[in-house]
């Protein structure tokens, strides 16, 4: 692939919900550009894009493909994002080193949950927007009622900036009301507008003329005052009026059809801003200061780290955006983040999975390098001696957990290895063990992001796993002071064993744990007090009523004996281990649950049945609100009830309901549900000790 410089380089990233065709748009751009002889299918798993064998399989995007595509000397570098709301951490990345987005509408369904997302994520980056309604050629497809649908979402103004010519089967091509010409087809031949369309064609013109003129103060006043405005002017108040954000134009085209491909890639270059023309890069300089980036070829190097893959053949692969300077194939670079140099060995602009060698990289340009060893997501690469840093994008906190499990021996040795792999190449995947029920915890974005993270631990680690509902980490405490004694004697052929303990215990508000040694005209030998605290200790990791560990207590050795030849630390460690057990059994046990503060976001209109759908939670609703038109609700919910709150929200908001959970409190489980938690525990724990 030849190098393009800054000013012909077109970072746009493809975003909708799922099924509204962007990866066939970013294909049919390729073969209608010559890059590719024929135009492949997503049943027949022949995309560009769509590459990854989970893809193929599923007929779905899970990550984001580049796609550059060469046109009128210009690369226009497409971000092929997946719809599905779990791989929204993907979206976010994308978003985060595009120049614009474009926001593809399905003709028939209109803006849907992905929409709304998209467009609120393009908001965020402050991205100039384009609006396509796609599919103009399927049965019931409406061009008016899609874009109304549209319009009902962003407060920015849409634009039409071509009308569809035809509609359904008979859609032919686009009507362009820039130049006031049909294209039929592709696009690549203009025709006259039909007459029967022209007083629409007009009416809409105006429209467009009216919005152009408000891109520039000295078009504005030239058409207030009622001169004609050029196609030239017109073209360049819409460049202004679209990079702004003043408005976002309207598209027609039906990407799998090949149908309006032409006029859309001539507005990308033409309207779409190049890097240069974006608001400076912001990074963090040397001693924390702010240092503004203009993409420059002669500025110091500032790449940002977007995405990492493995791939089973060439390793791992970092994508990476300059934002200004040049990275050169065969070089080294400073990984600011991790302090460490790296090796940049063949640089490649990848083309899906096709891997296109280039020697130099330019300001703004989007490409990947193989096998750089300390690099992960979200990383900066820049020159050592001038450090740079980029702050990474915020992404939502993934809520949906799993406890994996190695299949075989073989995968307990890598499992560790093989999630930190998966959760350094997306960052809304975390995992973590809990102590408390001593399993492996996977955090995603919802089920099936989870379901494609395991199935890509096997096919790319070679690392099984299996997964379960995660346990919920109760813990048992203690409700009033208590006492036990117990003693421990045992007489075997020759020294025997014994310790006498007597201990006091009571409930303890603010730390887990406190011990004092009350024994007094020493009947017990200060010296087994380490054996005894063992004791203690083993209990509360293992607890009493039903294997959970045991906490706040405050534990008094006032009293026991010894024996002068059989009296050992072993002794005291087991007698002390039975003396407290029987002490928690007189001090009320109770299990405790953790309380989690809950903030459920919602459209009005589900607000009622979000509450009703609390209250069989056990919920305590804190407070609601209102916020941009959309409900909000704070709650107080036990964990146990929220651990598929995540697919169960979806289903009851039609996937808008959006909700952040983090822990407050742990507090008594009712009585009731306790006998249930604690007979299962127990059944679990002797079934553990006859495998």
């Amino acid at each position: 692939m030849k190098e393009y410089t800054t000013d012909f380089i077109r970072n746009v990233a493809l975003v909708s919900h799922g099924g509204a065709g962007k990866t066939m748009l970013a294909e049919a751009f390729l073969h209608f550009t010559g890059a590719t002889t024929r135009l492949g299918k997503i049943e027949d798993g022949t995309t560009t894009a769509d590459f990854e064998e989970e893809e193929v399989r599923r007929g779905i995007s899970l990550s984001t493909a580049l796609v550059p595509v060469e046109y009128r000397d210009h690369k226009i570098n497409l971000l092929d994002t997946p719809g599905y709301t779990d791989f929204v951490g993907e979206v976010i990345s994308a978003l985060r080193v595009a120049d614009g987005a474009v926001v593809l509408v399905d003709a028939v369904a209109g803006a849907e949950v992905g929409t709304e997302i998209a467009l609120s994520y393009c908001e965020k980056f402050n991205l100039p927007l384009f609006v396509v309604i796609n599919k103009m050629n399927r049965d019931n497809a409406n061009f008016a009622k899609a874009l109304e649908s549209v319009r009902e979402l962003v407060p920015m103004r849409l634009v039409p900036v071509q009308l569809p010519w035809g509609e359904k089967a008979d859609f032919k091509g686009a009507i362009d009301l820039l130049n006031m010409k049909a294209y039929a087809g592709s696009g690549k031949t203009a025709a006259e507008i039909p007459a029967d369309l022209m007083d629409q064609v007009e009416a809409a013109r105006m429209e467009m003329i009216e919005a152009a003129a408000e891109g520039e103060d000295t078009l504005l006043e030239k058409y207030l005052e009622g001169e004609e405005l050029s196609t030239g002017e017109i073209m360049q108040g819409l460049v202004n009026a679209c990079q702004n954000g003043l408005f976002a134009p309207v598209f027609v085209a039906a990407g799998s059809a090949e149908i309006g491909l032409g006029p859309l890639l001539d507005a990308l270059v033409d309207l779409m801003p190049s890097p240069a023309k974006r608001p400076l890069a912001r990074a963090q300089g040397k001693g924390g200061e702010e240092e503004e980036l203009q993409a420059l070829d002669s500025g110091p190097l500032a790449a940002y780290v977007w995405k990492t893959t493995a791939d089973p053949f060439v390793g791992k692969i970092t994508y990476f955006r300059v934002y200004s300077g040049m990275m050169t194939s065969d070089s080294r670079i400073w990984n600011q983040n991790k302090g460490g140099e790296e090796r940049v060995g063949t640089i490649h602009v990848l083309r899906g999975k096709e891997q296109l060698a280039v020697k130099v990289v330019h300001a703004g340009d989007i490409a990947t390098v193989p096998k750089l060893n300390l690099t992960s997501t979200g990383d900066t690469l820049c020159d050592k001696g001038h450090p740079l840093t980029f702050e990474p994008p915020g992404y939502p906190s993934a809520l949906y957990q799993v406890a994996v499990t190695p299949k075989t021996q073989a995968d307990s040795a890598k499992i560790s290895t093989t999630l930190s792999r998966l959760a350094e190449e997306d960052p809304t995947l975390t995992w973590h063990m809990e102590p408390t029920t001593n399993q492996t915890i996977l955090q995603g974005m919802g089920d099936q992001h989870i379901d494609v993270a395991i199935r890509k631990a096997e096919s790319k680690f070679q690392t099984s796993l299996l997964t379960q509902e995660p346990r919920v980490p109760y813990q048992e405490s203690i409700t009033k002071p208590g006492q036990a004694m117990y003693r421990h004697k045992k007489q075997t052929g020759g020294a025997g064993q014994f310790g006498e303990v007597a201990m006091r215990i009571e409930p303890l508000q603010d730390e887990d744990y406190a011990f004092s040694w009350d024994v007094f005209g020493g009947a017990v030998s200060s010296s087994y007090q380490p054996a005894i605290e063992k004791g203690i200790k083993s209990v509360m990791k293992e607890g009493v009523m039903a294997g959970f560990p045991l906490g706040h207590v405050k534990v008094s050795v006032y009293d026991g004996k010894e024996h002068p030849v059989d009296s050992k630390p072993v002794a005291f460690e087991i007698a002390a281990r039975e003396c407290f057990k029987l002490a928690v059994k007189d001090s009320a046990p109770v299990l405790l649950e953790p309380i989690m503060n809950v903030r459920i976001t919602v459209p009005e209109a589900n607000m009622g049945d979000i509450l009703g759908d609390l209250n069989t939670r056990r919920a305590r609703v804190q407070g609601m609100d209102t916020d941009k038109g959309r409900s909000v609700v704070t709650a107080q919910v036990p964990l146990a009830e929220m651990l598929r709150y995540t697919t169960d929200l979806r289903s009851i908001t039609g996937g808008r309901g959006v909700f952040t959970m983090e822990y407050s409190h742990h507090e008594v489980v009712p009585a009731h549900l306790a006998s249930e938690i604690i007979a299962a525990r127990q059944k679990e724990l002797a079934d553990k000790k006859e495998e």
